[in-house]
């Protein structure tokens, strides 16, 4: 080897620790966003979520880049859900009724997704994501289709919005749950089609 160079080192694997804490920066941020906006400071964040902060800036240097990590762990959610749903074999409007009710439950880890008032990500594995995200909704639709169970005209986009908007509580509404688990219960029977609709 000539004097002066080193072998390349392989990169170290994120310690155990390190990607828990991750993990829980990312969860406690989002549930503060969720309910607070975006700019709770991040002090408050690192102490709610029980690390000290210079282990929150190792992890997100800053705001900018804790929010695109939740932006990025959001695609990440919703694929694992849609690929659980497939796996579990629904088709059709029980797929994306299934796939609203998981937004609902995800609802506050969701918060700095485009939709939601996040910027969006421009990067190639962002733009993939997203495309893959619509496309498994698209599946789901042109599965209810072939079958007749659901109507031509629904779109995944139509989907993504309804998730978005279940999962964003109003401030002074009523018990919100309640409530958007009925707003999923309208869609889905506006979405399927009825013997009536295919006579």
């Amino acid at each position: 080897m000539p004097a002066g160079d080193s072998p390349r080192r392989r990169p170290r694997a994120e310690r155990r620790d390190a990607v828990a804490n991750r993990e829980k920066i990312l969860r406690t941020a989002a549930d503060l966003m969720a309910v607070r906006g975006y700019h709770v400071p991040l002090t408050e964040i690192a102490d709610a979520a029980g690390v000290g902060v210079g282990t929150f800036y190792r992890a997100f240097p800053d705001r900018s880049g804790l929010l695109e990590e939740l932006q990025r762990r959001g695609y990440d959610l919703l694929l694992t859900t849609l690929g659980r749903i497939k796996a579990d074999g629904l088709t059709g409007a029980d797929a994306v009724e299934a796939y609203l009710q998981e937004c609902l439950a995800l609802a506050n880890q969701l918060v700095a997704m485009p939709l939601r008032g996040g910027e969006p990500l421009a990067d190639a594995a962002a733009v993939e994501a997203k495309k893959r995200i619509g496309a498994a909704i698209g599946d789901f639709l042109a599965e209810g289709r072939a079958n007749g169970s659901v109507h031509a005209d629904v779109t995944p986009l139509d989907v993504i919005v309804c998730g978005t908007l279940i999962a964003m509580p109003l401030p002074y509404g009523p018990d919100w749950e309640t409530t958007a688990r009925r707003h999923v219960a309208l869609f889905i029977r506006g979405l399927k089609c009825t013997p009536d609709d295919v006579s």
